[in-house]
């Protein structure tokens, strides 16, 4: 493996063409600014109705889509002129996407609204603490004292959040969403979800290129047909939330995920990836896509229009706290990672199989045994 291949910091090896189409920024305070209009448009969603194609599947799709194109363009810049361009990429991208709202968003929002500043502040600092501890835990330990402070620290400003939305004139939030069991469904199925998801690529990426000595562009290539395992997952995932309810498709798509992680337990020192490695991750990732439809079909069901954002923005702040909990399955593989030897990932593995089965018994209990209704309303995604 070539030194472009690795990455300092608290992963090590880990690569660029995985890690850089995963965003760590926190969701909440955008999605609360989100009106009825963006809630029919995104999810397909109106009035606890899910909406008769169900374009919810769309923003998975396009997600697994853009999975896809990530992992292959990170890999040809890893490859190419360097790791680093993984984050000099997004400069273009991001001003061409600022030049391109003006046009795409209202010009005014559906309800003029103060912007709850002290709230935006505690909670994304809240949020990027929380993240940053987990990412050091996986690097340093749990007992350590860089991720121990900031773990703390983020329970010390979400309260000080709490305090401050109590006493707001303009609240970012009413805390009682939290209250809300099909909301916390859509936040847990999300958080599993997406801890899963990016635990693989991390995995994946790691043992392909230290173990097996992949480059970064043929590890890409391999993770090609687990993005697109994940859009396939949740555009069948959208239909079958409507057929069979949310519980039979949210435990389903648990246990697939499960099945297919399963025979990467026992994943080889040698062997054919596409073989051993490969149909593993598609028929997890697969079931993973479906859980993510579920998982935002589900929080947005019932609540009301004016409450689809900030509902919205719950489950998608869980989406990114989810990413940086596979930092544990950094921990556990740890010594698989430094020293090369397969040890380290038959137990990242193993947790993953375990934590995909545990929840998906979770949901048994968690989840409602609810089939949202179908309409003629609109479909635009």
């Amino acid at each position: 493996m070539t030194d472009s291949a690795s990455i300092p910091g608290p992963y090590p090896g880990r690569s660029r063409a995985c890690w850089s189409v995963w965003p760590r920024c926190p969701a909440l305070a955008i999605r609360a600014a989100y009106g009825p209009p963006h809630r029919v448009r995104r999810t397909g969603v109106v009035h606890g109705r899910l909406a008769r194609h169900r374009p919810c599947h769309r923003h998975f799709s396009l997600g697994g889509t853009g999975s896809a194109a990530g992992v292959l363009l990170g890999g040809a810049l890893t490859d190419g002129p360097g790791w680093q361009w993984v984050f000099f990429v997004n400069v273009p991208v991001g001003l061409v996407a600022l030049a391109a709202l003006p046009a795409l968003l209202p010009r005014r929002l559906p309800q003029p609204a103060r912007l709850d500043l002290p709230g935006v502040v505690l909670v994304t600092a809240g949020t990027a603490s929380l993240i940053y501890g987990l990412v050091r835990a996986g690097d340093a330990g749990w007992a350590s004292t860089t991720a121990v402070l900031p773990l703390v620290g983020a329970l010390v400003l979400y309260a000080a959040f709490a305090a401050v939305e109590r006493v707001s004139r303009a609240a970012l939030m009413d805390l009682r969403m939290f209250t809300r069991r099909l909301v916390l469904v859509g936040a847990f199925l999300m958080l599993v979800a997406t801890a899963l998801l990016i635990g693989f690529f991390l995995l994946g990426s790691v043992y392909l290129q230290q173990q097996r000595g992949y480059s970064p562009l043929a590890t890409g290539l391999v993770f090609l047909p687990v993005a697109v395992a994940t859009g396939i997952g949740a555009r069948l995932g959208s239909q079958l939330v409507g057929r069979i309810g949310t519980l039979t498709t949210a435990v389903a798509g648990l246990v697939v995920t499960a099945a297919g992680t399963l025979p990467l337990v026992w994943l080889p020192a040698d062997g054919s990836v596409y073989a051993r490695l490969m149909p593993g991750l598609v028929i997890a990732s697969f079931g993973i896509g479906v859980d993510f439809v579920t998982a935002i079909t589900t929080a947005l069901a019932l609540v009301a229009p004016e409450e689809a954002g900030l509902a919205s923005g719950v489950v998608n702040t869980f989406h990114e706290v989810g990413g940086s909990i596979a930092a544990v399955l950094s921990t556990v593989a740890v010594s698989g990672i430094e020293h090369g030897a397969a040890d380290g990932f038959t137990s990242a593995f193993t947790l993953s199989a375990i934590t995909a089965a545990a929840s998906a018994l979770i949901a048994l209990v968690l989840v409602p045994h609810s089939k949202p209704q179908t309409t003629g309303g609109p479909h635009a995604h």
